[in-house]
């Protein structure tokens, strides 16, 4: 913020309360403090009549219910807004207005009768974007104070906001704002004075020795002197009320009226205010009343989060709404959410709709005739003849900020992170990174490939395999790849392709692959068997391609997945390449090494010998990686990351684990930050860093969870049973495994290594007891040697548990 101040000006910055939790969300170095003209806090406004005539009815407890007012008598027409509820098609839309044709000529006859002039003319509402009323301007989407009492004639008076240590307003000289109290102060009457406005938060004298446990009052005004409210803070002692126009019109009387959406403060919602609330903080209402303009006060101004910690000098009438409040259910919803999702579907056609009625300029006056009006109520209106259904918002998923949630959670307060908070955030699995380290060889080969695949003039079609163990960054090397060569695309270097992305896991069965591919490539969702006959079609007949002559690259993670028992689903694949004119390049992704020497000779010859490997990271590598994503954060000692890094380089070399530890270790570091009672402060929490003990800890527990303690303390054979099924599973690089084949292993284990092979009964009811410990995961039936089986936990918790086994040392050379 600028050293300059003007003068009638004074600093305006959030409570020191809420600066923990402050709500919006802050880059750093962002200043909330803002300054504020006093002299400016006045804009426009007006004097109504003393005794008002038509007054909104007075409520004191809770807001006013439009939905539940009596019905308007035919001289006053409610109105709704002509753009339709989110959901409503526009089909929907023209069918619900047919129901409300055969009223229509019964409801212009009652009207025509009773709102007739002598001239024989019908008198009608007048709508207006913009009012001019007592000499200020008014216009749909303002913020305005209303009265809440008809009586209360000293909400007219507008007091300039005083000193409240001497007791005079501002003048020409600078006035700074309380974090707490919101109390302005001279500098000069601060304690101690103060010669210029301090740059960050600021908390006056009376405030700070409140906190301590001092009882300070503040000075009395002088005798025959009373000390006047602000509409400010007869606003937030709930003796006014805020609203928010939404139109305007005349009524055939000649009255003013306006449409107010209500504004409440958090004191009166149901959980009531809360600690991470601002003290400029409202919340909007579902809440509507028609009101007469007599009842409007002066302007002020409510603003979103991020033109809030912006404002600069724009008076003392500033709010801050930041979520809408729900009356009847009680809830909250973002307001930024809720604007999303009404800008969805057809939302741009209504909002063109709605502004070509409102088209006017601001003296001409804009009259929507009784049969318009007629028609928008209809439209407005849910259809009595076909309701919406009970599944119309089937298969949606929302979020808390879509359903909203009963009470405001103090976390989702976004507010300034420390390293630690920053540290986690980062080293999510989720968060994907600005670069991938590690694997510029890789990622060259990837690029090569396809550019030479795309590139060709023919482009007969190609396959590349990549296999490596997991952890090691296949597949977001090839999304990055691919995201590299769209950019490129965009600038216009390479030629455009469509590119589909698959993961084997998603899949109901192998066959709905084909279901998918046809769907990335046309658009059309069919059954997999029609499917199949239109993408055998397309990549075999060029002329059924149509005006698509693009290439198409088809990325399929998890290809070992889609092995059938004749292999059929692969074939079809791998076959489509081989293809002229196919213009298809498919890429690969297994974790396992010899996949093609495992399938049928006409899939493996079809697959090529292109082949690309990834292997496990070393510790170095591992120690990139973590320090790439914690660039710019102090958060890690050098020898911490290290420390994680040479652990899972010794178990696996993956790097998901890696940063899993590294992200355990910030969060035990956060906990023992907060928790600690010699820094409560954000800055002391700030300067922690995570050592070598907040590593150890989360390797602990990572690596020492109650099912690595039960394989350790599990029996001899059953620890040589998980020992072959973890080297079987490496072996074939598969997720699952059967009886058989693990039965097998074990017998070449014991044969090997001077153990007694137990046999095969005794080794199923190993299995099955391991499988009642939810160790083993076995298929439901008959027990058999050809049931199938899989690990519960992933392999390298077991390897980890076994590897320093004191009675069968010989395990560790087949982990």
């Amino acid at each position: 913020m600028s050293s300059i101040r003007t003068p009638k000006s004074k600093q305006r910055i959030s409570s020191s309360d809420d600066l923990t939790v402050p709500l919006t969300p802050q880059t750093p170095g962002t200043n909330l403090r803002r300054s504020l003209r006093r002299a400016a806090a006045t804009p426009k406004r007006y004097h109504p009549s003393p005794n008002p005539t038509n007054s909104p009815d007075p409520a004191l407890s809770k807001l006013k219910n439009y939905e539940n007012a009596p019905p308007l008598s035919p001289t006053t027409i409610a109105i709704t807004p002509i753009s339709p509820q989110p959901t409503e098609s526009r089909k929907k839309r023209k069918y619900q207005s047919k129901p409300e044709a055969s009223v229509e000529p019964k409801k212009r006859a009652l009207r025509s009768t009773k709102c007739r002039n002598p001239d024989n003319k019908v008198k009608k509402r007048v709508y207006y974007k913009r009012v001019m009323y007592d000499g200020v301007e008014f216009s749909a989407g303002d913020d305005v104070y209303v009265k809440r009492r008809e009586d209360a004639s000293s909400d007219n008076d507008e007091p300039e906001e005083e000193c409240r240590v001497c007791f005079k307003p501002a003048g020409n000289k600078i006035m700074i704002e309380c974090d707490d109290c919101l109390n302005g102060f001279h500098l000069k009457c601060s304690k101690p004075p103060l010669k210029a406005v301090p740059e960050g938060d600021w908390i006056c004298y009376y405030c700070t020795s409140k906190k301590s446990g001092k009882i300070i009052e503040f000075p009395e005004p002088p005798k025959g002197k009373k000390r006047a409210r602000t509409a400010r803070e007869k606003l937030l002692s709930s003796d006014l009320w805020a609203a928010r126009i939404e139109s305007l019109w005349k009524e055939v009387d000649g009255t003013y009226w306006y449409r107010a959406r209500w504004y409440i403060i958090p004191e009166e919602t149901a959980p009531g205010r809360q600690s991470h609330n601002l003290r400029r903080e409202l919340y909007r209402t579902n809440d509507f009343a028609d009101t007469e303009m007599e009842s409007i006060i002066r302007h002020c101004n409510v603003m979103t989060p991020k033109e809030f910690s912006n404002a600069g000098n724009e008076g003392d009438d500033v709010f801050l709404c930041e979520y809408e409040y729900d009356v009847q259910w009680h809830n909250f919803k973002r307001i930024a959410e809720i604007d999303n999702n009404e800008n969805d579907g057809e939302g741009a056609k209504d909002d063109d709709e709605w502004n070509s009625q409102d088209e006017s300029d601001p003296v001409s006056e804009e009259e929507i005739e009784f049969d318009d009006e007629i028609k928008i109520n209809s439209l407005s209106r849910p259809s009595l003849a076909h309701p919406l259904a009970a599944n119309s918002r089937k298969g949606r998923i929302y979020g808390l900020q879509k359903i909203g949630a009963k009470k405001i959670p103090e976390h989702v307060r976004c507010h300034k992170q420390t390293d630690l908070e920053k540290a986690k955030a980062t080293l999510l699995l989720a968060t994907l990174p600005k670069s991938l380290p590690c694997r510029d060889k890789e990622m060259n080969e990837i690029t090569t490939f396809i550019k030479g695949a795309i590139c060709d003039e023919q482009c007969l079609g190609r396959c590349l395999y990549i296999h490596g163990v997991p952890g090691t960054g296949k597949t977001m090397s090839v999304l990055a790849v691919m995201r590299s060569l769209n950019a490129e695309v965009d600038a216009g270097t390479i030629r455009p392709y469509c590119f589909v992305e698959i993961n084997g896991l998603k899949l109901a069965s192998p066959e709905s692959i084909y279901s998918v591919i046809y769907e990335g490539i046309s658009g059309h969702r069919v059954g997999w068997k029609k499917a199949l006959q239109f993408l055998n079609e397309r990549f075999s007949d060029e002329n059924k391609r149509g005006k698509d002559t693009r290439p198409c690259i088809l990325l399929i993670d998890e290809l070992d997945l889609l092995v059938t028992r004749n292999q059929s689903v692969l074939y079809n694949i791998l076959d489509w390449p081989t293809k002229p004119n196919s213009k298809l390049i498919v890429l690969g992704i297994a974790n396992t090494m010899d996949l093609p020497e495992k399938l049928l000779p006409r899939i493996s010859s079809r697959m090529g010998i292109q082949r690309l490997c990834f292997g496990p990271y070393n510790y170095k590598q591992l120690q990139e990686i973590v320090s790439s994503r914690l660039n710019g954060i102090n958060a890690f000692e050098k020898l911490a990351i290290e420390f994680a890094s040479r652990k899972v380089a010794a178990v696996s070399g993956d790097a998901r684990r890696a940063l899993e530890i590294c992200r355990r270790a910030a969060e035990l570091a956060d906990y023992r930050a907060k928790a600690s009672p010699l820094s409560t402060s954000s800055d002391a929490a700030g300067k922690l860093v995570v050592g070598m003990a907040d590593v150890e800890a989360a390797i602990k527990e990572m690596f020492q969870a109650p099912h690595i303690q039960m394989i350790r303390s599990s029996s001899k054979l059953s620890k040589i049973f998980l020992a072959a099924m973890v080297h079987e599973l490496y072996k074939t690089g598969m997720g699952e495994t059967t009886f058989e084949k693990l039965a097998m292993a074990v017998s070449c284990f014991c044969s090997s290594n001077g153990e007694i092979f137990p046999g095969y009964d005794t080794l199923l009811k190993v299995g099955c007891k391991l499988g009642e410990c939810r160790i083993l995961l076995c298929e439901a039936g008959t027990r058999h040697k050809l049931q199938k089986l899989q690990l519960n936990y992933p392999s390298d918790d077991v390897t980890f548990a076994l590897k320093e086994s004191n009675d069968l040392p010989w395990l560790a050379k087949f982990l």
